[in-house]
């Protein structure tokens, strides 16, 4: 009986070994025809590719195009695993963060601002105009000349947005001021502006802001 019991689990494996046994091909379809597909973090096509996956091994599919979410998914052709389908379809959406914002190749750098207005009048105006953009000014000091708004936070479905303008004497004579607009990203929703560590600079601008880039420069002259 254990000699039959013994022979039985040994068909057993065989038979499950011999099920995994030969690649598995998969053919992957995007909704974006020029969307990158990559297989463990190797470009292999756009828009559609037949992957083929090897015995006993498993592959990452990662789609990707500007303007989009990446989307993933793992496919594996290993034991005690899910068996791959014959195809898989990608369905993209829109990044709705990068659709709200602009690139741009001022954010996060100090602008130079010049001007030929006295410091009482170039002050004023300065207030004025950041008020106009951000209604919060956090710090605000006429006699050295800085000036900083709150955070300015605004979430979407997979990002965290936050924006600040920061205001600084450049120099007295001739008098000019240097400005920086701030823009970070958290990759997540809902996350605190107080949580420092989960932003990095962001190489987009949301569009509600960008007009004061052009706006303090061109009326401080």
């Amino acid at each position: 009986m254990r000699i039959f019991t013994t022979t039985l689990l040994s068909v057993f494996i065989l038979f499950a070994a011999d099920a995994f046994a030969g690649k598995k091909k998969v053919s992957i379809t995007c909704s974006e025809p020029d969307a990158e597909i990559y297989v463990n973090g190797e470009q292999m096509g756009r828009g559609s590719f037949l992957l083929i996956i090897p015995s006993y091994q498993n592959a990452t599919v990662t789609v990707k195009k500007t303007g989009f979410f990446t989307e993933q998914v793992t496919f594996y052709n290993t034991p005690n695993n899910p068996k791959p389908p014959k195809s898989h379809h990608f369905k993209m959406f829109k990044d709705d963060a990068y659709e709200a914002s602009v690139q741009t190749d001022i954010a996060n750098l100090d602008l130079e601002i010049k001007t030929a207005k006295n410091q009482d009048d170039a002050w004023m105006l300065i207030n004025t105009i950041v008020l106009n953009y951000i209604d919060v000014i956090e710090v605000t000091d006429k006699e050295t000349a800085y000036l900083r708004t709150a955070w300015q936070v605004q979430n979407f479905s997979k990002a965290t947005i936050r924006t600040r303008v920061i205001i600084k004497m450049g120099n007295r004579d001739p008098l000019s001021y240097k400005m920086k607009l701030v823009s970070e990203i958290a990759t997540a929703p809902n996350v605190s502006p107080k949580e420092d560590q989960m932003f990095k600079e962001w190489d987009r601008v949301l569009r509600k802001y960008e007009g004061i880039v052009t706006e303090l420069p061109s009326r401080m002259k």
